[in-house]
């Protein structure tokens, strides 16, 4: 499969997923929950299948920023940047816990949770060596494939390669 087929293919699968997303954390997407008077389109006092069509087409409207029917590599990038920063600024507010518009490295590091690199390395450094090879890299790497595959055959999301 060349490069323009796999983008195109990424794309619409993001797009397809990005739909039910968005249906679940609400018309923006960024979390807030879709209420009744939101899912009901046209106000008719049910939501129908009808009601889903439209919101299906405003959600493809906010990434075909030029309206010609069809999302451009440009556009998605645009509209994926986009989501990204709305989303990292909402999580850097989360974070600035005093509101003086900077973060400490501790509250950056401890982002990352429970000491995740030693954490990384007890769990994969299978000959106690205190450090890992690349064949314990590599073994852990495929593990980790396989659990998520499984995830995703069981339904799960399988996107993510932790067990925690």
């Amino acid at each position: 499969m060349d490069k323009s087929t796999t983008k195109i293919l990424l794309a619409t699968v993001l797009i397809v997923a990005g739909s039910g997303v968005a249906f679940a954390k609400g018309p923006g997407g960024m979390g807030e929950r879709m209420d009744f008077e939101t899912m009901d389109a046209d106000g008719s006092g049910e939501i129908t299948p009808e009601d889903l069509a439209m919101l299906k087409d405003q959600r493809f409207g906010e990434i075909d920023a030029d309206g010609n029917g069809s999302v451009s590599e440009e556009e998605f990038v645009a509209h994926a940047a986009a989501r990204a920063g709305e989303r990292a600024s909402e999580m850097f507010a989360r974070l600035d816990a005093d509101g003086d518009g900077v973060l400490s490295r501790d509250v950056l590091e401890s982002r990352g949770g429970r000491g995740n690199g030693e954490r990384l390395i007890r769990r994969f450094d299978t000959d106690d060596s205190g450090g890992v090879s690349e064949e314990e890299f590599e073994a852990a790497k495929a593990r980790m494939a396989e659990r998520s595959g499984k995830r995703r055959d069981r339904g799960g999301r399988g996107w993510s390669s932790s067990d925690n």
